[in-house]
């Protein structure tokens, strides 16, 4: 079996193919695997003054704490979610990390890392949006970047 990764920045979901000669029994355990996976992953809503709203996880860029509230960021918005940082960090798919005592980052989203002493600088592509990662956190941040990329 040969596995193939295709990125398109201009895709709004995800999309699996799976292309094969005939239909095996190997080939019907994978896709119950993939609708599995995709059923779990926690639907979450998003709120903005008096509105709600329903994003894609793969949309946020990181999660931070402001005080008590926890901000959702997105490329060009920010939304309020009702969940603490601890509760969101147990429920979102690997794509999360924390990276700090206050933020947690989708690494699918990180364009750039800038290494300081005491932190790092993340990037995002498409936005002007920043955030630090703790050096605590450094680590992990890069060890999950390599097994991504």
């Amino acid at each position: 079996m040969k596995i193939k990764f295709e990125f398109d920045d201009n895709l709004t979901d995800t999309e699996i193919v799976i292309k094969a000669a005939e239909d095996t029994a190997e080939i019907q355990r994978l896709a119950q695997l993939l609708e599995a996976n995709a059923t779990t992953v926690p639907k979450f809503t998003f709120y903005k003054d008096d509105s709600e709203y329903y994003l894609s996880l793969n949309t946020i860029l990181f999660f931070e704490t402001d005080e008590r509230a926890v901000h959702a960021h997105t490329a060009n918005d920010v939304f309020t979610i009702k969940y603490r940082l601890y509760e969101l960090e147990s429920s979102l798919p690997d794509s999360f990390i924390r990276i700090s005592k206050s933020a947690i980052v989708n690494v699918a989203q990180i364009f750039a890392l800038t290494c300081s002493l005491s932190n790092v600088l993340i990037e995002f592509q498409d936005s002007h949006k920043q955030i630090y990662a703790s050096r605590r956190y450094a680590k992990q941040l890069k060890d999950k970047l390599n097994q991504t990329r």
